[in-house]
C-alpha cells in the first residue's frame, strides 16, 4: 500500500477534525500502539498539530511493561490495534488515572473526553512532540521528552550530512525497518523524508529471506539496518535481486569489521556506521571517504555537534586511550536540539548533564585524525585480572564465526580474576551444542585476541532476549542473582586461556 501526500494530508486533517472534536489539545498524551503502519503517521501528525505528545508504544511490550509505560506516561488516552485492545484494556483496569482505549480501526467519530487541555499558550517549537522511552535493558525504561525542535533538529540533521548519505529532494526511497517506537525511524528517518519530499518505506519486520526482493520491489535508493542484519543477509544464498536493486547506501551501528568489506562487495553499495541516542537526536557518521570500514568507527565530531573523551572525573583523556564519549551542542546551550529531559526524573537528567557535557555511558577512542571509534557500553565492560575488556570486541570476533547465529558476551564471578568472560551463543541450526564446538570458539577467539579476552565459559542456549530494536537484553538472559557458571551446560574452557 502506498501513500503520496496528499492522500496522508487527508487523513491527518480528518483524524485531526475528530480529536478536536473531543476535546484533545495541547499537552495531553496519547498512547500509539500501531505497529509499523502509516496510521501511526496519520495520527502522530493529527495529534501534533493540535499540541499532544505521543507516547509510542513497543508492540512486544506485555502486560507489566505495558503497566508501567501507561502509568509512568500518565497517557489521557490510549489508540491501539484492534488485536492489542483487551491488553491495554487490562492494564487500564489496574492504573488508578482512567485509561480509555479505542480501537485504531474505528471511526474516530465518538471519542472518550479527555479533562481541560492542561498547557497553554499556543503549542511551539519546544512543546512535547513525543514521550519516547529507552530500550530499559537494564532497570526500567526511561521516558526522554522530545520537543518538536529535537524533531526538525534531528531531520534536518540527516538531510544536510552530504558525502556517502547525500539525498536528492524528491527521489529518495529509504526503507527502515526499524520500529516506529524508535527515534531513528521516527524522529530521524521520517522527519528527514517530510522535510525532503521523499518517500518512507515502512516493512512489518526484517526477514533476511524476503529483504533483497522488497528492495528491488520497493524501489529502495537507501536502507537503514542494525548489526544483526548484515550477518544474517550474508548467511542467505545469492539471489539475482542482491545486485539488481537501486541502493546507494546503507545506514546503521554495528556491523562487525570483519563483515563490512565483504558485505560491501557482495551486495555493492557502502554501509554507513553512525552513532547516535534517543537522548541526542543529531547522529555522528562516518559518510565521507576513506571510510574506515575495518573498525568499528563511527565519524569524528563536525557542526555545531562536539564530542570528547574523558577518564576519572571528567577528565580528558590522551588520544588513542579508552574513555567515556560526552557530546554537546556548541553555542550559549549545550543542550539545543537534545532531549528536553527524563519525564518524573530531575536528578537523572542533571546527573547525565554533569558539567555541561551529555554523558552517553559509551566507551570510545579517539584517534589522532579524530575519528571515534566504538569500544563498548561502560556497564558492558568486563573486569579481569587488572585488564579492561570490552564485551563488543569479544562478541565481534565469535559473530563472524560461522558456527554462531548470535552471541552475547558478559561477565561472571571468578573467585581468583574478579571476573571472566562469557559467551552466550546461538549455534546455527544443525551446528552441535558440545563442548567440541565450543573449544572450536575459544580457539577462534585466541587466534585474534589477546589471550585474556577469549571466553572462560562457553554456555549455547536456543534464542536470546532482545528489544524490538534487536539489542541484546543481557538483563534478562538469566534470573537476578542466577550465577551464569551453574546454569546447565556451561562449559567451563578457563584452562584454554594461556598467555602465549
Amino acid at each position: 500500500m502506498e501513500f503520496t501526500y496528499c492522500q496522508a494530508r487527508a487523513a491527518v486533517l480528518a483524524l485531526r477534525e475528530r480529536y478536536a472534536a473531543s476535546g484533545y489539545g495541547h499537552g495531553h498524551r496519547v498512547a500509539l500502539l500501531l505497529e509499523n503502519r502509516p496510521e501511526f503517521f496519520f495520527h502522530y501528525l493529527a495529534l501534533n498539530a493540535l499540541g499532544c505528545g505521543i507516547v509510542p508504544v513497543n508492540p512486544d511490550y506485555r502486560h507489566d511493561e505495558l503497566l508501567y509505560q501507561m502509568d509512568h506516561s500518565e497517557a489521557d488516552l490510549a489508540v491501539v490495534v484492534t488485536a492489542r485492545v483487551p491488553d491495554l484494556e487490562a492494564v487500564a483496569r489496574e492504573r488508578a488515572k482512567a485509561l480509555p482505549v479505542v480501537a485504531a480501526e474505528g471511526s474516530f467519530d465518538d471519542l472518550p473526553r479527555p479533562g481541560p487541555p492542561p498547557w497553554s499558550p499556543e503549542p511551539g517549537l519546544h512543546t512535547e512532540c513525543s514521550l519516547l522511552y529507552t530500550s530499559g535493558t537494564t532497570g526500567r525504561p526511561k521516558g526522554c521528552i522530545l520537543t518538536n525542535l529535537y524533531y526538525l533538529t534531528a531531520g534536518a540533521w540527516y538531510r544536510d550530512l552530504g558525502g556517502r548519505l547525500a539525498l536528492e529532494t524528491g527521489r529518495e526511497r529509504i526503507l527502515n525497518p526499524l520500529p516506529l517506537f524508535h527515534m531513528n525511524a521516527q524522529a530521524l528517518t521520517a522527519t528527514c523524508v517530510m522535510l525532503t519530499a521523499n518517500c518512507l518505506i515502512l516493512p512489518e519486520r526484517f526477514s533476511p529471506r524476503q529483504w533483497w526482493r522488497d528492495v528491488v520491489a520497493t524501489r529502495a535508493t537507501a536502507i537503514h539496518y542494525l548489526g544483526v542484519v548484515p550477518p544474517l543477509l550474508l548467511n542467505q544464498p545469492v539471489v539475482p535481486e542482491e545486485r539488481g536493486h537501486q541502493v546507494k547506501f546503507g545506514l546503521g551501528a554495528g556491523v562487525e569489521p570483519e563483515l563490512h568489506g565483504r558485505f560491501e562487495k557482495r551486495f555493492g553499495f557502502p554501509l554507513v556506521e553512525v552513532w547516535g541516542m534517543t537522548e541526542t537526536g543529531r547522529i555522528l557518521t562516518d559518510h565521507v571517504e576513506p571510510r574506515q570500514v575495518t573498525t568499528r568507527a563511527f565519524g569524528r565530531p563536525r557542526g555545531v555537534l562536539e564530542a570528547r573523551v574523558v577518564g576519572e572525573a571528567d577528565h580528558e583523556v590522551p588520544r588513542g586511550t579508552e574513555g567515556e564519549l560526552l557530546v554537546r551542542c556548541a553555542g550559549p546551550d549545550p543542550r539545543h536540539g537534545f532531549f528536553a529531559g527524563y519525564f518524573k526524573n530531575e536528578q537523572a537528567t542533571e546527573e547525565a548533564w554533569r558539567g555541561g557535557w551529555f554523558h552517553t555511558g559509551d566507551v570510545v577512542r579517539q584517534m589522532p585524525d579524530d575519528m571515534l571509534v566504538f569500544v563498548d557500553r561502560k556497564k558492558n565492560i568486563i573486569r579481569r585480572s587488572g585488564e579492561n575488556i570490552a564485551a563488543a570486541e569479544v562478541e565481534a570476533v565469535l559473530q563472524a564465526h560461522e558456527l554462531v547465529a548470535q552471541v552475547a558476551v558478559l561477565a561472571v564471578p571468578d573467585e581468583i580474576r574478579e571476573e571472566e568472560v562469557m559467551a552466550c551463543v546461538v549455534p546455527m541450526p544443525g551446528v552441535a551444542a558440545d563442548v567440541s564446538t565450543a573449544n572450536t570458539l575459544v580457539q577462534h577467539c585466541l587466534v585474534r585476541l589477546a589471550y585474556f579476552k577469549a571466553p572462560g565459559w562457553v554456555l549455547f542456549l536456543d534464542a536470546l532476549p532482545t528489544t524490538g530494536t534487536q539489542k541484546v537484553q543481557k538483563a534478562q538472559i538469566f534470573p537476578r542473582d542466577h550465577d551464569p557458571r551453574q546454569h546447565p551446560g556451561a562449559f567451563d574452557l578457563r584452562a584454554r586461556k594461556r598467555r602465549g
